[in-house]
């Protein structure tokens, strides 16, 4: 008789049963070959579809600027300034796409315009994508190297003469002194207002600055926006220079008669 809750073996038996086993386990194993090949493959696909792209965008090679260098000043430095009808107010004109060499460093431009827009609190966007940069979007700067013994007051005095001499209007060297009552000459108001209208540019910190008073030779600039300093200068009658009116923020200048 068979015990009842026994379970009897027989060599046939046992084989089949492994046979099952080894049947199992070779399914298993092929499932998960097969399951890991797949992986591997979409992640490769994955990896040289997107991250390429991605890639190709934000490290898209940037165009050399050209440079514009003071130690060796070009025609066209000479055809800029022409353009303006300056001399001796700024050295060299820089575009906002180009870059300027003064002794060993070389700036650029952009990065000088991009810190000015900062501080008055412009925002920037700047579009990642490649292509050609209008004229419309390009600025032009007058840049003066500073000297040991400039004062920030005569350096833009050298630019309003240098201004006006191009219009045929000889001003006088004591034009921006203070009259006999002790106010501001029409000049000097000028004067003081550019002094909130131009920019200081370390060129060794590569900040800028507040002051022009020079640790080494070459390595202060004056910045001038030839567009807005200009737009603000053609609207000046100089008949009526002594009217204008400026209260240390707000400049006006008498309208056109």
């Amino acid at each position: 008789m068979k015990s009842k809750g026994t379970i009897q073996w027989s060599p046939g038996k046992a084989i089949l049963f492994m046979n099952n086993s080894l049947k199992i386990i070779l399914i298993c194993a092929v499932a998960a070959v097969t399951t890991a090949t797949g992986l591997w493959l979409w992640q490769k696909q994955n990896k040289a579809h997107l991250p390429g792209q991605i890639a190709e965008k934000a490290y898209m090679p940037v165009k050399p600027q050209p440079v514009i260098n003071y130690n060796k000043l070009q025609d066209i430095t000479k055809k800029r300034k022409a353009k303006y009808g300056l001399k001796k107010g700024v050295d060299i004109i820089v575009r906002s796409d180009e870059s300027f060499k003064v002794g060993e460093l070389t700036v650029s431009m952009q990065e000088i315009r991009d810190k000015i827009r900062l501080k008055s609190g412009d925002i920037i966007e700047k579009d990642i994508k490649p292509g050609k940069i209008t004229d419309d979007a390009i600025d032009e700067f007058g840049i003066y190297v500073v000297r040991p013994g400039d004062s920030l007051w005569a350096i833009h005095f050298k630019f309003l003469k240098d201004y006006f001499d191009q219009k045929n209007i000889a001003i006088s060297p004591l034009a921006d002194e203070p009259d006999r009552f002790g106010y501001s000459s029409g000049v000097g108001k000028l004067l003081k207002f550019s002094e909130k209208t131009v920019c200081i540019y370390n060129l060794k910190e590569k900040k800028l600055d507040v002051d022009i008073n020079l640790i080494f030779p070459l390595s202060k600039i004056v910045v001038y926006n030839m567009s807005r300093i200009f737009a603000l200068l053609d609207h000046i009658d100089y008949q009526y220079v002594n009217k204008i009116q400026f209260d240390g923020e707000t400049i006006w200048i008498p309208a056109e008669r």
